[in-house]
């Protein structure tokens, strides 16, 4: 399923950063990032392991100082005000920790105390959360049994149980099956236009980003490279000619479609060939392939996705590290 975004708010941003730096010994992690997040937007973090997703997270909760410019969430610095922060701040990261020999329920009971909420407002809370999130018949069941995904619903409801009015959520689906994962991108739209919650989503799976982000951030090796609507870093694609080819009655379908003046890739995707060129061709593969006897199946122009953004800045592949 899709959760279509209702387009972007109104600019009023609730996350700010301004050349935020942070560094290792040598090794830079975050370079300069300036970002602006605005109230009731999701907005995706998009980059491989090791690109700084994480530390750019822990920065903006406090958890880490940076060292250099500055972060600003919902008005406070989180380096001199990082308890405040959290109690405005959900955060779900990407290994969950909690008590396994205490039940789900008792675990949020637990992080509702250290919220300070009623117990009885806090029940009826933590009741609605894990039927959200798709655990209502193991409330009371220990949290030692639970799988990886079933460990990754529970702190993401772990991480409502105080009503934030942000919420930070780092590879929130990591082990989650489909339906888990299509489940949760809902609740996470939902939160944004029913409750006008703030969502960072951090990730490096290009398609679940796309299908709940209003706006999408690409990070490479620490920096922000590229900002804004899948529409709007389409547009300053060069190769944003893409089609779709299916055709019958020819064997050499796709060294025929690269042959073609103005093509440059040419791949097999489900059954068709996806075309890559620079310009409108599609003349000239209509000339080709009748010239080589074939037939046409299928033929159209696919509109520049976020699989061809993602490759526009990562052609070296996704995976250049194992942590961030």
């Amino acid at each position: 399923m899709t959760v279509t975004p209702p387009g972007p708010p109104p600019a009023d941003p609730i996350i700010r950063t301004d050349a935020l730096t942070k560094r290792y010994g040598e090794t830079t992690a975050v370079d300069r990032l300036s970002l602006s997040i605005n109230r009731a937007e999701v907005f995706g973090l998009l980059g491989p392991n090791g690109a700084g997703k994480t530390t750019t997270i822990l920065m903006l909760l406090g958890l880490s100082e940076p060292s250099d410019g500055r972060a600003e969430v919902d008005g406070l610095d989180p380096a001199r005000d990082p308890m405040n922060v959290k109690a405005r701040v959900g955060y779900l990261p990407d290994d969950v920790g909690f008590y396994d020999d205490m039940s789900a329920r008792e675990n949020l009971r637990y992080t509702a105390a250290l919220n300070r909420l009623p117990r009885a407002a806090a029940d009826e809370r933590i009741e609605m959360l894990l039927d959200e999130v798709g655990l209502p018949d193991a409330i009371d069941q220990r949290v030692s049994t639970f799988s990886r995904g079933m460990r990754q619903r529970l702190g993401l409801a772990d991480a409502l149980v105080k009503s934030p009015s942000i919420l930070i959520l780092d590879e929130p689906t990591v082990n989650i099956d489909p339906e888990g994962v299509r489940e949760l991108l809902g609740l996470v739209g939902r939160l944004r236009s029913e409750q006008g919650v703030t969502v960072l989503l951090s990730s490096h799976l290009l398609h679940q980003v796309e299908q709940v982000c209003d706006r999408i951030g690409i990070f490479v090796r620490g920096r922000l490279v590229a900002a804004g609507s899948v529409a709007d870093l389409a547009a300053g694609l060069s190769d944003r000619w893409t089609f779709a080819v299916a055709v019958t009655g020819m064997d050499d379908v796709g060294a025929t479609l690269l042959g073609v003046p103005g093509v440059h890739r040419v791949e097999p995707v489900d059954g068709r060939w996806r075309v890559v060129a620079k310009e409108d061709v599609r003349a000239g593969i209509q000339d080709a392939v009748v010239a080589r006897g074939g037939s046409f199946t299928h033929l159209s122009r696919e509109s520049a996705d976020l699989d061809a953004i993602y490759h526009r800045y990562f052609r070296g592949g996704l995976d250049d590290g194992d942590g961030d």
